[in-house]
């Protein structure tokens, strides 16, 4: 019985690590991008939050990302 217990909390501990991680790699990418090549614009934000979000994706929706 505390095994499948055991196993869920370590599984779940996992993925939260490895979302972290996931966050922070996307984070180095676009501090990256915009040494490169300047700051996002608008209409480049816009875009993205709609292929991330679709067409109703509003700035709550990216705090639960």
């Amino acid at each position: 019985m505390f095994g499948f217990l055991t196993d869920n909390v370590s599984g779940w501990v996992a993925e939260a690590v490895a979302r972290q991680i996931r966050h922070q790699l996307l984070g180095y990418d676009l501090r990256r991008h915009e040494e490169e090549h300047g700051p996002f614009r608008d209409e480049e934000l816009a875009e993205a939050r709609g292929k991330i979000f679709g067409p109703a994706g509003t700035s709550e929706g990216a705090d639960a990302a």
